[in-house]
């Protein structure tokens, strides 16, 4: 399935969610797909691109799977049905979009929690959807500069050589 569907997905299902495991549960899956998105850059996006893609890819693997979270069936983890990113710049767009929502949900969770263990869970949680959103906010930069350069480059083949010549065209004998 494409990125940007996935990742809809999840926004929806993150804006339907009633609860702390519920929210910890869309958490994990935003995470979990915020790494495959990571992967599927390293291996088909722009080179430029490699470097926090991968270490999108990286963010969280430490600690425990997706599979793992009680809340989260085996069947029902999206990144696993992620099979493409076809707008490189789009997806990450709406990546950054889903991770920004998915932190203020967990801080309204350790906000609202006197279990000591699930206040820490979510600033765990917090800090890797800051990381994740610093790495995708630098993806997003790196094409950004990356159209700048192609639009100079396409305005120098426009201009020729020489820039852009200004005054009265003159006759090509070199008489008036």
């Amino acid at each position: 399935m494409e990125a940007e569907r996935l990742i809809e997905a999840g926004r929806r299902s993150l804006a339907e969610s009633r609860g702390a495991p519920a929210v910890m549960a869309e958490a994990w899956q935003a995470q979990a797909l915020a790494r495959a998105v990571g992967g599927q850059l390293v291996r088909f996006g722009p080179a430029e691109l490699r470097t926090d893609a991968r270490g999108l890819s990286e963010i969280g693997a430490a600690g425990p799977p997706v599979l793992d979270h009680p809340m989260v069936p085996a069947s029902g983890v999206r990144a696993a049905h992620l099979s493409e990113v076809s707008d490189t710049s789009r997806t990450l767009g709406a990546l950054v979009l889903l991770l920004g929502e998915v932190g203020m949900a967990l801080v309204g969770v350790a906000c609202g929690t006197e279990e000591e263990g699930l206040y820490w869970q979510c600033i765990e949680a917090i800090d890797a959807v800051d990381e994740s959103v610093d790495r995708v906010h630098g993806m997003l930069r790196r094409l950004a500069e990356q159209e700048r350069e192609r639009e100079r480059e396409t305005d120098q083949e426009r201009d020729g050589p020489y820039g852009v010549i200004r005054g009265p065209a003159g006759s090509v004998t070199g008489r008036p």
